[in-house]
């Protein structure tokens, strides 16, 4: 089974976890603009961070055979600087525009202040007008409100809920997400948010319609394989194979697709994987590892050469 994760933060992952997803059969990653730990400072280096999703960590997800794309926005706990926030509205349609963007995000709430709402609107404005689907970012406290309002907003500004993901859903918000018309998504996190077994139990309940399944691993404790570890738990629980393709590949590739920047042939006729590439000279290789190398002997057959 092939699996897409709509949700990775991959900047903040090692090269064994592009590997490990890779085997576990993930095809493509979607890699949210999101804030770094700490606060940034300065308009320049928004810049060189959305410079990295777009261009090296596209170019090292594809060393390990993994199609790479990104979402674009100013998150919700930077939009609080207003300074910093104005700098970067005036740069996120140069990077919106850029090939393997498939969405504005992550964008909305997080303590849900009046700078997180004017920014909020300012970029569901910015997706309109770039026809864009949109990724919403819920707070993690007083979420059932916030997931709510976000959703308020995004109808006051004419948002077509087929274009928005609404992500970070818990037992408390799905009904309502799904009762809307929205996409809901939810984060698989070892310990917080929703775990596997808690995603499990919402399929059986809610079914499969409009639900994906990502695992918004980041530089925090959090796990890679949270898609295929779900989408196996699911199996064993019973879940139909069909709703577990829907949550944990076909889904994302139906609202992210809006875009027409993610494509199912990215992956299913891809480039042949040559670790000796070098992006601005640099390689993904180490110690003297050798590179994997791949070839197509015809137009089905694909065979490495050299692996490790």
């Amino acid at each position: 089974m092939m699996f897409i994760d709509p949700h990775a933060h991959m900047i903040s992952r090692v090269t064994d976890d592009y590997e490990a997803m890779a085997k576990a059969g993930v095809v493509a990653v979607i890699e949210p603009a999101f804030w770094l730990g700490q606060p940034r400072t300065h308009v320049a280096t928004y810049m060189d961070y959305l410079s990295s999703i777009i261009g090296f960590e596209r170019f090292r997800a594809g060393q390990f055979g993994i199609r790479h794309y990104c979402t674009i926005g100013l998150n919700s706990k930077e939009a609080n600087n207003e300074e910093l926030a104005e700098a970067v509205m005036e740069i996120l349609p140069q990077f919106a525009l850029k090939e393997g963007v498939v969405a504005i995000g992550e964008i909305g709430y997080d303590e849900q202040t009046e700078l997180e709402d004017k920014y909020f609107r300012a970029q569901l404005e910015l997706a309109k007008e770039l026809d864009l689907p949109v990724m919403i970012h819920t707070p993690h406290r007083d979420k059932k409100r916030g997931t709510s309002r976000s959703m308020d907003v995004c109808i006051e500004h004419g948002m077509d809920p087929s274009k928005i993901v609404v992500d970070h859903n818990n037992e408390e918000t799905v009904r309502e997400v799904l009762d809307r018309g929205f996409w809901a998504a939810f984060s698989i996190y070892p310990s917080t948010k929703m775990g596997n077994s808690r995603m499990v139990d919402i399929l059986a309940e809610y079914g499969a319609e409009r639900i994906m399944v990502d695992s918004a691993c980041d530089w925090g404790i959090s796990e890679p394989l949270g898609v295929a570890k779900t989408a196996a738990l699911a199996l064993e629980r019973g879940i139909p194979e069909e709703h577990v393709k829907l949550v944990c590949y076909q889904n994302a590739l139906d609202a992210y697709g809006q875009s027409g920047q993610m494509k199912e042939d990215d992956w299913l006729n891809p480039p042949p994987v040559d670790q000796r590439g070098l992006y601005e000279g640099n390689s993904v290789l180490r110690g003297g590892r050798e590179p994997v190398i791949e070839e197509y002997t015809d137009k089905h057959t694909l065979n490495k050469l050299i692996i490790e």
